[in-house]
């Protein structure tokens, strides 16, 4: 049983030689040491949202409105951390959100990010945005779980590669994103005339795919722009439908998660068509503005769909009482995104493994205050709701 709450005596006994942590614990003071360090163009692009920035807020302002109530002489002093999901045995019910073009705020971008989450045994979500190849990273993983974030192109073809190549390369779950199939209207973003991918940077997935190579005069490495053409030909512009996940099904024979699911009725349609499970999220505030704050819509969704799919939640996980929070409202896992990006900013793998375990023992220690043993011990008696 591993004690991630051990962080925090880490650190004060560190202190005795003079030590204290290369960065800070602190989640806010941690978000403007990124921006102290990035040039604001990968600093926005990180932390900024569509629009007014309203769902940004909307997400954090829903966790402020539930509050933990604590409860005493529980014998929480040893807590069982671990939970399954789809398959995947996890330390903590904790997983890395799948972030794109992690290069732009450390050149070793995702490899580090892997190797920090495999010491830790939490999975990795690989975005198709990344700046490295899916091998590349799998080979970084080693041994640690991981699993497979889809921007849908609208080539079946170079979708089937993709596919292919992810269970090749050892990735066990599928993660389709449902709401970035054009990009919003992001200000911060617009005013630096900012998007890492027209420079080719976070194309590493199709770039190097075979199928997509194929449909191209000239390699990307002879010819950038057509190449760039290629990719936004392919991976924008395009909705699809609930009858389309029909063929992901067909090409995928692990688990499949559809992120993005904000609505009751879209959760129970997930159920309907054969799908494993559904990541409630709003894409961290960047895709809708004046959109609800994802903890908001967790319990309908969570009893809409009961046991029969896990329910997983991201948007606006920044501490261990969120993750608390989170799951006491039905959530089987979260997934932590600009966290851990920040981290890699500050550190590369060392930053990252800094942050998920600051905050893996934030969560412990939490759990074990609020008078709770294990994950399965949280429900929403454990909460009080404020207006």
């Amino acid at each position: 049983m591993t004690s991630f709450a051990a962080y925090q005596n880490e650190i004060y006994l560190q202190g005795l030689g003079g030590s204290v942590p290369p960065f800070t614990t602190d989640p806010d003071a941690l978000e403007q040491s990124a921006r102290d360090r990035l040039g604001p163009g990968p600093f926005w692009y990180v932390a900024g949202g569509a629009g007014s920035g309203a769902t940004v807020r909307a997400n954090r302002s829903a966790f402020d409105r539930v509050q933990l109530v604590p409860r005493m002489l529980t014998n929480a002093t040893e807590r069982h951390l671990g939970v399954s999901v789809l398959g995947t045995e996890l330390p903590a019910p904790v997983m890395l959100a799948p972030v794109g073009v992690q290069s732009i705020l450390h050149p070793d971008g995702e490899l580090a990010t892997a190797r920090a989450a495999a010491e830790l045994g939490i999975p990795m979500v690989l975005s198709t945005a990344s700046s490295h190849t899916i091998e590349e990273v799998a080979e970084a993983s080693g041994d640690g779980p991981r699993w497979y974030q889809l921007y849908w192109p609208n080539d079946p073809d170079v979708c089937a590669s993709l596919l292919e190549r992810a269970k090749k390369a050892g990735y066990t779950a599928l993660v389709v994103t449902l709401d970035t199939w054009t990009l919003a209207w992001r200000p911060h973003d617009l005013d630096q005339a900012y998007l890492p991918f027209l420079r080719g940077v976070g194309t590493a997935i199709p770039f190097s795919d075979p199928v997509f190579r194929a449909g191209l005069e000239k390699s990307p490495e002879e010819d950038l722009p057509m190449a760039i053409l290629r990719w936004v030909q392919l991976f924008t512009g395009t909705d699809k439908s609930w009858e389309q996940l029909a063929f992901l099904r067909e090409h995928w024979d692990g688990p499949i998660v559809l992120k993005g699911i904000q609505h009751a009725d879209d959760a129970r349609k997930a159920v309907e068509f054969g799908m494993d499970g559904v990541v409630v999220s709003n894409h961290g505030g960047r895709q809708v503005d004046g959109a609800v704050g994802s903890l908001d819509v967790l319990p309908s969704i969570v009893e809409a769909v009961g046991e029969q799919v896990d329910v997983l939640f991201d948007s606006g996980i920044r501490t261990g009482a969120d993750i608390v929070k989170a799951l006491a409202l039905g959530a089987k896992a979260v997934m932590v995104g600009r966290p851990f990006a920040y981290g890699l900013a500050h550190g590369g793998q060392v930053g990252v493994r800094h942050v998920l375990r600051s905050l893996l023992a934030d969560f412990d220690l939490t759990l074990g205050l609020s008078g709770h043993r294990s994950p399965a011990e949280l429900g929403p008696d454990a909460l009080r709701f404020t207006p």
